[in-house]
């Protein structure tokens, strides 16, 4: 039935009953106490799955009023946005601006994404969005900003010299825009290509990497010596002899370790191919005195807040500054180079058995790519013969003070 204001004014709730509804169309009730308070609900599907929303509460909130809200509500779900989480993204936002505010579609896009990115993307996007982007845009309808409002976004990065930044924040507010644009609430040009054209260009530069033999055994006494985690002193003891990427070890689980063949068998997530790394004697002995500690759960390198969330980047980047070891000395990811380096140079291996070693696409002579058991004895006879290198490095080495490592 359809309503009218008149009704929905004598409407009393059902003898005997605790509760009333009373259907409207579109979606949308009138739901009745049995003390007689009312309340307006919509109640839908978005993909499969229910939704039901309060709408506010009647006279507060009148049938016209419902109606309009029910409307907007139905737009949203042709547009292919959930209701629910644009409100959620309003809430989040803290305001009381429409739908189509930056702040609130940005929220929206970001709850869509995360999922799929890590705890220090999302915090990364959140902290560049509540930082820099926010208070001067956030309350702007999306169908209003233009490539002004970016280009001026990005001059105030760039003047405190984040160029780096300043070019992922314009990129999140640019993938903002076009699902703004995908879910129907903007038909304005894509400011894209004008504002990527403006900023200032990236310096290069290499992930910071340390190739000379002298100064890796000294950093690997320094990784010797820490005191903090057991959890994050394994992790630094290990990442020289595995020298995968910093997420793939942060995320290893003990279900891919096999102990019985000295592997570790995973998914490289970057080429998103199957990969084998073999587990040295030393490797074998770290996991597994740390299976002990960590082996009832699913990750080897668990978060220390967390048992059910893989360790955070920055436990391992914390740990490097503590011991002194600055971030343009050697980062994580820079093991990848000092193995790549040193194995070709020093211990004289051929650069595709290294290169498959580290997940890159090798091709044989026909173009074709190796599958990941190709050179397998050779790869396990290659990480033994590294790991026992780089301790004959570690012995060499002398004790060094606190402090940066020598140049």
């Amino acid at each position: 039935m359809s309503l009218n204001p008149a009704q929905v004014k004598n409407l009393k709730p059902e003898p005997g009953k605790k509760e009333t509804r009373i259907h409207d169309g579109l979606g949308l009730y009138l739901f009745i106490t049995a003390k007689g308070y009312k309340y307006w609900r919509f109640k839908s599907r978005f993909q499969g799955k229910g939704i039901l929303l309060s709408l506010g509460t009647y006279p507060q909130v009148s049938l016209a009023e419902a109606r309009a809200k029910t409307l907007e509500m139905v737009k949203l779900i042709k547009s292919g946005v959930n209701p629910a989480a644009n409100r959620k993204a309003q809430k989040a936002a803290g305001t009381a601006a429409g739908a189509n505010s930056f702040e609130v579609v940005a929220r929206e896009w970001q709850s869509k994404k995360m999922a799929g990115y890590s705890e220090l993307t999302n915090h990364r996007i959140t902290v560049g969005f509540e930082k820099d982007v926010f208070s001067f845009i956030g309350n702007k309808p999306v169908n209003e900003i233009d490539a002004a409002d970016l280009v001026s976004i990005a001059r105030r990065i760039e003047s405190r010299g984040a160029r780096e930044t300043a070019h992922r924040v314009i990129g999140y507010c640019c993938n903002v825009l076009l699902y703004a644009e995908s879910t129907s609430r903007r038909n304005a040009p894509d400011p894209t290509s004008a504002v990527r054209k403006a900023l200032m260009p990236l310096q290069k530069s290499h992930r910071a990497a340390i190739t000379d033999p002298a100064k890796v055994g000294r950093i690997l006494h320094m990784i010797e010596g820490y005191t903090g985690s057991f959890v994050v002193r394994s992790a630094l003891l290990l990442a020289p002899l595995v020298f995968v990427r910093p997420g793939e070890l942060r995320k290893a689980l003990w279900s891919d370790i096999d102990f019985e063949r000295a592997e570790w068998r995973f998914v490289a997530r970057k080429t998103d191919t199957p990969h084998i790394v073999p587990l040295c004697r030393q490797a074998v002995e770290i996991l597994k005195e740390l299976h002990q500690a960590t082996g009832r759960g699913e990750f080897v390198f668990p978060s220390a807040t967390s048992s059910t969330r893989e360790m955070s980047n920055n436990a391992i980047l914390a740990a490097y500054r503590r011991m002194g070891i600055e971030k343009d000395e050697l980062c994580c990811h820079g093991w990848r180079a000092t193995a790549r380096t040193l194995l070709d140079e020093e211990l004289k291996y051929p650069l595709p058995i290294i290169e498959m070693q580290l997940a890159h696409s090798v091709k044989d002579m026909h173009g074709r790519a190796y599958n990941r058991t190709t050179f397998i004895k050779d790869r396990h006879e290659m990480m033994q013969t590294w790991a026992d290198y780089l301790d004959k490095l570690k012995a060499a080495a002398t004790s060094i003070p606190a402090g940066k490592v020598a140049a």
